[in-house]
């Protein structure tokens, strides 16, 4: 083959490849190649992810599916707090693997990351003032409602026509309710019922309204368009869920003998399969 021959046969490879473009990065095989599991949960957040009061480790409920997770998939867990409205981006942005923490779908993060099968069914709920005489969330229809920036809670106030009153923790959103800023506060179900149960012995007494502001599942996040990734959180999840380990964390965390004495009842389900009006 003469220089010349040469010289085209390799201009002529250089292009195609340039027309394929780059090859795509598989994240699984990278998290494997790492050896690590970056996994994004809540700063601050008990009992789904906080920093434990005496080690400062970081502990909770998500925090143990995090870890369970890597241990099957025989990786490290590196657990990265993130505030509530950065769970999304961190993902799209390629700075964590995956996200657990308490992730409701929604019909707008669904556009922008990959979520797994939910492994529960969560609820928003409504704390209101003791002597509040209202018990319906359509009382509160075109009233103020505290709750996090960014979070489900913000969008069920909205769905619900209420006027938000956001915050950057749950503490600051409790606050306003103690303070008369706002008229009621939304979470789910779990830091609902522990402030409730707090504010019995100290500040302002709170109740819960009964009926749910909405129903959300609950599911990891992940970058779109990484098929490996997904089927095999959402295989993990299916294994784990056989051997109990979810089941054993949620009890951990949030079952009878904790203070939020709640019984897990959903298992974990393709999304197709549940029946919910999606959150915008």
């Amino acid at each position: 083959m003469s220089l010349k021959t040469l010289s085209l046969s390799l201009a002529l490879g250089v292009a195609v490849q340039a027309a394929a473009g780059p090859a795509r990065a598989d994240q699984l095989a990278d998290i494997k190649a790492r050896g690590e599991l970056r996994c994004g949960t809540f700063a601050d957040v008990p009992p789904f992810a906080a920093p434990d009061p005496k080690t400062r480790e970081m502990v909770g409920f998500d925090v143990d599916l995090c870890r369970d997770i890597a241990r099957r998939w025989g990786v490290k867990a590196a657990i990265t707090p993130l505030s509530v409205e950065s769970r999304v981006p961190e993902v799209k942005l390629g700075r964590v693997d995956i996200t657990i923490a308490n992730l409701a779908y929604t019909l707008g993060r669904a556009e922008q990351i990959q979520f797994s099968d939910p492994y529960y069914l969560a609820k928003e709920m409504l704390a209101v003032k003791a002597s509040d005489p209202s018990t319906s969330k359509a009382d509160y229809k075109g009233k103020r409602l505290s709750s996090t920036k960014g979070s489900t809670s913000e969008l069920a106030i909205r769905m619900n026509g209420s006027e938000p009153l956001t915050f950057q923790d749950t503490g600051s959103a409790f606050m306003a309710v103690q303070q008369n800023k706002s008229l009621g506060m939304v979470a789910n179900t779990m830091t609902i019922t522990k402030l409730v149960n707090e504010s019995q012995t100290r500040g302002v007494k709170l109740k819960m309204i009964a009926e749910p502001m909405v129903y959300q599942p609950i599911g990891i996040g992940m970058k779109k368009d990484e098929p490996a990734l997904l089927a095999k959180v959402n295989e993990t999840l299916r294994a784990m869920e056989t051997a109990g380990e979810i089941d054993a964390a949620w009890t951990r965390w949030l079952g009878p003998d904790t203070e939020y004495k709640l019984t897990r009842t959903e298992k974990v389900t393709p999304l197709a399969e549940l029946k919910f009006e999606p959150i915008p």
